[in-house]
C-alpha cells in the first residue's frame, strides 16, 4: 500500500526532526507535524483496509478539518512573500497532486509473480484448478471469498467469465447478496475496451 511508503519515509525522517526544530522556530514545521500526525493516526485507526482507504480519501478530498487547517497553514508559510501569480500556480499544482493521489488510492495493488504462484499452489491444495473457469464461478456461487481472492491473485482465469446463464462473477455475487465479494470482483475486472 502506498500509505505504508509514506509512513516509512516519515519514520526515516524523524531523527532529523529535533535538529530542524532547534535550528529554526518555524510555524511551517508545526503544520507539517500536524499533517504527519493525521496520516499516522489514520493508518493506525482501523484494521479494515476499506475503512482506512475511505478515511484517507476524506483527507485528500479536503473533508478533514484538522488536515485542512494544517495544510492551509503550511501552504501559507511556504508561499509567504511569493507573488500572487506564483501562489496561484502552486495552489493549482497542489490540487492536481491531491487529485492524482485520490485517483491512485482506489487502484488495486499489483500482484507479484511470487504471490500469483503461491495463490495457484493454494488453490491446487484446495482441490481447485487455478486455470478452470468453472471452478472459479462455482467458488463465486458458493460465496467462497477465500477461493475467489486466490483466483484473482493467481491470474489464471478470465475474471470476466460468464456462467451458462450469461452472468458474470460480480453479477452472481450481487444476486447472492454478497456485496463485499461483488465489489472485490468489480474492482479487479479487466478494463472495458
Amino acid at each position: 500500500m502506498k500509505l505504508v511508503r509514506v509512513l516509512l519515509i516519515s519514520a526515516l525522517s524523524m531523527p532529523a526532526v529535533p535538529a530542524l526544530a532547534a535550528a529554526d522556530d518555524d510555524p511551517a514545521f508545526g503544520h507539517m507535524l500536524s499533517l504527519v500526525q493525521v496520516f499516522v493516526r489514520l493508518a493506525g485507526q482501523s484494521d479494515d483496509p476499506v475503512a482506512g482507504l475511505k478515511a484517507m480519501d476524506e483527507v485528500l478530498a479536503g473533508r478533514n478539518l484538522e488536515a485542512n487547517q494544517a495544510a492551509a497553514g503550511l501552504f501559507n508559510e511556504m508561499t509567504a512573500g511569493m507573488p500572487a501569480e506564483h501562489r496561484d500556480k502552486m495552489a493549482s499544482i497542489a490540487g492536481d497532486v491531491l487529485g492524482l493521489a485520490r485517483r491512485d488510492l482506489g487502484k488495486a495493488p499489483t500482484v507479484s509473480a511470487d504471490a500469483s504462484l503461491q495463490a495457484r499452489k493454494d488453490l491446487t491444495s484446495m482441490g481447485l484448478r487455478y486455470f478452470d473457469t468453472k471452478d472459479y464461478l462455482e467458488a463465486v456461487k458458493r460465496d467462497d471469498a477465500l477461493a475467489v481472492e486466490l483466483f484473482i491473485a493467481g491470474r489464471g482465469v478470465n475474471l470476466d467469465s460468464r456462467d451458462a446463464d450469461g452472468r458474470g462473477a460480480a453479477e452472481i455475487a450481487r444476486a447472492n447478496g454478497n456485496a463485499r465479494l461483488a465489489e472485490l470482483l468489480a474492482r479487479n475486472l479487466p478494463a472495458a475496451r
